[in-house]
């Protein structure tokens, strides 16, 4: 569940395990361990409670963990280490992004959850996303599902971290940006190009959805990447820092797949 490569990344971000106490007590379980048993819970969808004995802790001590590295913000640190990785071996491609979001219902309601115009306005959230020409992520964010997309372009380009590049200096802003006709607006348009981003949004009765799907698929082949963590498949999160911690992990396994080829 835990390559070697992915290991060694992980270790420079977790934070040092807290000193055991005097009286005694259980020994901390590894952090390797740890981390394989919520790779797991979020690859495979199931509940912290219906974590396999063969993991050798239990699902309370997997959710505290992983509660703890989620306040940390260690996935988020993780999936920007990785597209360092990617990033210094060349293996971004910013000549072309693509942003687009997809809704999942959300179970148990909680925070950022909103009625889901598509799913009859059932409560869910939108996991909003850029991706690379290749279609790795390089910025991830959620929101409610009532949340216009338009609105989420603004923080997404902003939330590409510095990356850095093979030659030159670190790298965040794309050369172009395509979306669909949910990001036709002026005002983004300008913002785009204040940025030096060109854009190539579709425009409302005007542009076609053919042309743009030549460069725009690579974000729905992420979307269904995304959902090889089966966790995402719904929210059954109350709180938004931990579903937005399964999309970052997610993230985090789409791009460190890339990088052990």
């Amino acid at each position: 569940m835990v390559p070697d490569s992915l290991w060694e990344l992980f270790e420079r971000v977790v934070p040092p395990a807290p000193g055991r106490p005097q009286g005694g007590g259980r020994r901390r379980r590894g952090d390797r361990e740890v981390l394989a048993a919520i790779t797991f819970v979020a690859t495979s969808g199931c509940t912290w409670n219906q974590l396999p004995p063969g993991f050798g802790l239990s699902g309370v001590t997997a959710f505290r963990r992983f509660t703890e590295w989620s306040e940390a913000r260690v996935w988020a640190k993780l999936h920007r280490l990785v597209l360092d990785e990617l990033g210094a071996r060349g293996e971004l491609d910013w000549s072309r992004c693509a942003i687009d979001s997809v809704s999942v219902r959300a179970l148990k309601g909680g925070s950022l959850t909103g009625p889901n115009p598509t799913d009859r306005g059932k409560k869910g959230s939108k996991i909003h996303l850029i991706v690379d020409s290749q279609g790795l992520p390089l910025s991830i964010g959620i929101s409610a599902a009532d949340l216009h997309d338009s609105q989420a372009l603004v923080p997404l380009v902003r939330g590409i971290p510095p990356i850095r590049s093979c030659r030159g200096p670190r790298r965040r802003r794309p050369g172009k940006l395509h979306g669909d006709k949910g990001y036709d607006y002026h005002h983004l348009r300008r913002w785009l190009v204040s940025r030096g981003i060109r854009h190539r949004l579709a425009r409302k009765g005007i542009g076609s959805s053919r042309h743009l799907g030549r460069h725009r698929w690579v974000v729905e082949r992420t979307v269904s990447w995304l959902s090889g963590c089966r966790r995402l498949h719904r929210r059954y999160e109350r709180k938004p820092e931990h579903f937005l911690a399964f999309t970052a992990i997610a993230a985090t396994l789409i791009c460190h797949r890339r990088l052990a080829k």
